[in-house]
């Protein structure tokens, strides 16, 4: 029988990938369990930990809030939770990413007109930035 001799902060920030001040943030968050701590204090975590942050960091990429991400994992560590809830939660991830993606394609459209109004603007007032402060006036 082999013993696990338990990991540093330093060690699971680098075999996750992660900056040892976002294993504290997670912590904080409740992400992470609070970990063992030696005598003098040291953090103490398992390879599972590693683990975890890697599905964190993977969810994260995808686009996941910490809010979604803590979902998400309560949905794998929840054992009555069903594949089709969970692909519910995928699909609603997948509506926000179409949502966000037609949001930046408007953004990216009224950005080009702009910029090929200040390409044909022969006069002393950007066209940019004519549009910008017409906008802002328009919140107030």
């Amino acid at each position: 029988m082999t013993t696990v001799k338990p990991l540093s902060i330093g060690q699971v920030s680098r075999q996750a990938g992660v900056a040892v001040e976002t294993v504290r943030f997670y912590e904080r968050q409740g992400l992470l369990d609070e970990p063992a701590r030696r005598a003098s204090g040291y953090r103490q975590y398992s390879e599972d930990v590693v683990a975890r942050l890697k599905f964190i960091k993977r969810a994260k990429d995808l686009g996941f809030s910490l809010n979604e991400v803590a979902e998400v994992l309560n949905l794998r560590s929840d054992s009555s939770m069903t594949c089709d809830e969970v692909r519910q939660s995928a699909r609603a991830k997948i509506e926000d990413v179409v949502r966000k993606m037609e949001d930046l394609k408007r953004i990216k459209n009224a950005l080009e007109e702009l910029v090929t109004a200040c390409d044909e603007s022969t006069g002393s007032e950007c066209p940019f930035l004519v549009a910008l402060a017409k906008q802002d006036a328009e919140e107030d």
